[in-house]
């Protein structure tokens, strides 16, 4: 049912603000051009009341959430390509008009690291995207090819690469088409845009070139993200300074945190007011040992007797024990994983050399299923830094709320065995990935934490719009806000789903 004068007035409600707080307050939309109006202004430019008033029983009216990291779902892969352009079509259609039933309204797909002739073909298909009836696809996450062989976790050793040539290596993977300056990439969301769709790039900024490649792809308005990289404090902080504003699945792909080296997690503690104080690593010395090749150095030479030397090396080669989720991989690594040889950091700065700037720290992602990260390292975290805090689900092709649990078809001829959330490779206790629907990440992200519903919402919502820059558009209820707008009731569980101001999913009462 649509409104005859276009207005649409949500009654007996709660809305989340932009500092977590949940306030009992009408929210005007006008369902004709898809945003959120200011009450007071529209009422006396226009001299019209709503003609549709909709009472929500006191539940929540929430931001739709958005999901920057996810990798398919229904069925689908973002990362497989079987030479059909309009069957990858159909398939992102469908993911995109399932997934309002978790909440999401926005997203943005993941592809993992792909063999280099696919990149353009692959970025191409997944150029923003939105219709009446779905969420909308606001561009890519490319997550490799450019990351730490030793913290690879899904991605194919085979396709990593280093950044040898800085930018333009960026350019000859993803394509120069693809990595356009965008005056205002949310002009991208539109039906039919012709806009590319770059918006994050995971990479670790240890390997060659990649810190070069960040200074210009953050002048186009690329996020840069670290993720799947042993980078040590100093390189971490250096990465931050340089303009990278995101960390990918925090805590996993990555060196375990330590009181000496805090590593990317050391981030989420460090002041943003201080100048930081960049100390460049140092080779240790060892007459006997074993080079083998690192994309992230030219050398690194280990014990090679050592079980982090087998474990590494183990990493190189097709026998070695291999992870199949991009956010487990401490299967080859120890949990802190030493820098064994400098580092490419080109930071311009002599040994102990202050830089004479502050740095904002980065936002930060966190799959919040209750496997990838025991729910006290959640907290923890949290308690850190709650405004960089961004919840995303890494969501495999096996998402589906309606999933029942058993044995299901992945690729390559092999199978997960799914329990709730757990996913696994048939025949082994190796977890696959994620499967929580983003839903859930908000629900489970309140009783781990303590913190109040209208704060989880805060993660799902404005947080990683703000990250995105995008917060004036989406994951708000500003006015002049797109109307993408879910029910919750107060348990967290949604009702109703709207995008652009229509409804496009209701939750049936059985559900």
């Amino acid at each position: 049912m649509s409104s005859p004068n276009g207005l649409i007035c949500f009654t007996n409600c709660l809305l989340p603000t932009e500092d977590g707080s949940l306030v009992e307050k009408d929210l005007w939309i006008d369902e004709r051009r898809g945003v959120v109006l200011d009450a007071q202004k529209t009422f006396f430019k226009r001299r019209q009341r709503p003609d549709r008033v909709i009472d929500l029983g006191g539940n929540i009216l929430s931001p739709g959430y958005l999901d920057i990291q996810i990798n398919g779902a229904y069925g689908f892969d973002f990362s497989v390509y079987e030479g059909d352009p309009e069957a990858y079509r159909n398939g992102i259609k469908h993911v995109a008009e399932k997934i309002v039933e978790t909440g999401v309204t926005s997203l943005i797909p993941t592809i993992i690291t792909q063999e280099k002739s696919l990149y353009p073909t692959l970025l191409n298909l997944l150029r923003p995207y939105s219709s009446p009836t779905s969420a909308t696809m606001l561009g890519w996450h490319a997550e490799g090819p450019f990351i730490q062989m030793a913290k690879r976790g899904a991605h194919a050793p085979q396709f990593l690469l280093p950044a040898t040539n800085g930018f333009v290596s960026f350019e000859e993977v993803y394509g120069p088409e693809n990595l356009a300056v965008q005056e205002d990439w949310l002009m991208a969301c539109e039906p039919q845009s012709d806009h590319v769709g770059i918006r994050i790039i995971t990479a670790a900024p240890e390997i060659v070139g990649v810190s070069a490649a960040m200074e210009e792809a953050t002048k186009r308005g690329v996020v840069f993200s670290i993720g799947h990289s042993i980078a040590s404090t100093d390189i971490a902080t250096a990465a931050a300074i340089g303009g990278a504003r995101l960390i990918t699945h925090l805590f996993n792909a990555m060196p375990q945190l330590h009181h000496r080296d805090p590593s990317i997690i050391g981030l989420l503690g460090a002041s943003p007011h201080l100048s930081a104080l960049l100390t460049p690593t140092s080779a240790p010395t060892s007459p006997v040992g074993t080079t083998f090749p690192s994309f992230g150095n030219s050398h690194k030479r280990v014990d090679s007797g050592s079980s982090l030397a087998k474990r590494i090396m183990a990493a190189h080669g097709d026998g070695g024990a291999k992870a199949t989720s991009e956010a487990f991989d401490d299967l080859v690594t120890p949990p802190m994983t030493p820098v064994l040889a400098p580092i490419d950091t080109d930071l311009g700065l002599k040994k102990g050399e202050v830089a004479k700037m502050s740095f904002e720290r980065p936002f930060y992602e966190m799959i919040v299923d209750g496997i990838h990260s025991h729910p006290n390292s959640v907290r923890l975290a949290y308690s850190a830094y709650p405004e960089g805090c961004i919840l995303i689900t890494d969501a495999m092709k096996i998402l589906d709320p309606n999933l029942k649990d058993g044995i299901h078809e992945w690729r390559d001829g092999k199978r997960f065995v799914k329990e709730g959330d757990k996913l696994y490779l048939e025949g082994t206790d190796t977890l696959a990935g994620s499967v929580v629907t983003l839903e859930k990440c908000v629900r489970n992200f309140s009783r781990f934490t303590g913190c109040s519903l209208g704060e989880a919402i805060k993660c799902a919502t404005y947080n990683p719009a703000k990250c995105l820059g995008i917060e004036n558009k989406k994951g708000t209820l500003r006015p002049g806000a797109d109307a993408d707008l879910i029910v919750l009731d107060r348990k967290g569980y949604v009702q109703s789903t709207w995008v652009k101001g229509r409804e496009v999913y209701m939750r049936k009462p059985s559900q």
